[in-house]
């Protein structure tokens, strides 16, 4: 069996797609808007979880007098006459139909299902990212991924006409079915432009590290937080389980070491008790977690520092 025609055709294909996504990865001159990113829109380049930007739509929308946030409720304000963006109407529309006619409702539970999210919020976030010259569209249209797409019949018959149904000829098959699908799939494509890597870079804080996004289903008042760490004498580690009520992260300088960060936190609440308590976390495992998501933690009582995730049950 030579395989030297279809190694051939498979090196034409991957020569192919290569310089089409060297060329689609040239960025084109564009002038950036001047007006200030909205918060929504950097959290969604950021690589933050749809129901995160949603959050941060609606405190957004909150800053500016649209709604009314208290704690964990939320109330429509009377419309007023500034005008909006797509995404923020798209907000608004599902709250107001969310709420049923009601005068409030906690926030969590006028959170859409995430398949409304991402079919229909996060596109019309990603399209106002573009307006602003903050994001582009890889490939200006469907042709080039259709045509990539076609271009994998030929290494793939060459494939099955030199070994038949032998494992190269299976696994031809299986490379072409998941790579056209892959392509077909990722559509039009969407990459940052230098103006939105300007704005997610690493040294960039995060856009409102302040929000108070709290849960209250586990029983929690939503008011008192007991700081980490216990001054009583006890266990090296221990294991800790409840619900997260609230995560945020603050901005720490180090003057005798010159240096800045952040430390993260976040706040359990164990079903019973009046108090929650806070714990400190590493970066991923606060952008791993969200309010009303159930975990069970090792923890240093002293410190109150999270040593381990033993179990996350999410609650979206």
């Amino acid at each position: 069996m030579d395989l030297a025609w279809p190694v051939i055709a498979w090196a034409l294909w991957v020569a192919a797609l290569a310089a089409a996504f060297k060329v689609s990865s040239r960025e084109r001159p564009r002038e950036a808007s001047r007006y200030d990113a909205p918060v929504p829109v950097v959290e969604l380049l950021r690589g933050m979880r749809t129901q995160e930007v949603f959050h941060a739509a609606l405190f957004d929308l909150a800053g500016r007098g649209w709604v009314t946030v208290e704690g964990d409720r939320l109330t429509l304000a009377p419309p007023r006459r500034e005008p909006l963006l797509p995404y923020e109407r798209w907000v608004l529309d599902r709250v107001a139909a969310r709420l049923g006619g009601r005068p409030q409702a906690p926030v969590m539970a006028l959170t859409p299902e995430g398949t409304d999210l991402d079919g229909e919020f996060v596109p019309l976030v990603r399209q106002t990212a573009i307006d602003l010259g903050l994001a582009r569209r890889r490939w200006p249209n469907m042709i080039v991924p259709l045509l990539l797409a076609a271009a994998l019949v030929v290494p793939w018959y060459v494939t099955i006409a030199t070994a038949g149904l032998s494992w190269p000829g299976m696994i031809a098959t299986m490379v072409s079915f998941v790579a056209g699908v892959s392509l077909l799939m990722a559509g039009r494509g969407f990459l940052l432009t230098g103006a939105g890597r300007e704005i997610t870079g690493p040294d960039r804080e995060p856009a409102n590290p302040r929000q108070e996004w709290i849960y209250t289903g586990s029983g929690w008042h939503g008011v008192e937080i007991e700081p980490p760490g216990s001054p009583a004498p006890g266990s090296e580690r221990q294991e800790v389980a409840g619900h997260i009520v609230k995560r945020w992260s603050v901005a720490e300088v180090d003057t005798d070491a010159m240096s800045s960060g952040r430390s993260y936190y976040v706040a359990l609440h164990d079903g019973s008790s009046e108090k929650a308590r806070s714990y400190v976390v590493k970066e991923t495992l606060y952008h791993d977690v969200l309010p009303g998501d159930f975990v069970r933690l090792l923890v240093k009582p002293r410190t109150g520092k999270v040593v381990r995730l033993l179990a996350h049950e999410r609650h979206w």
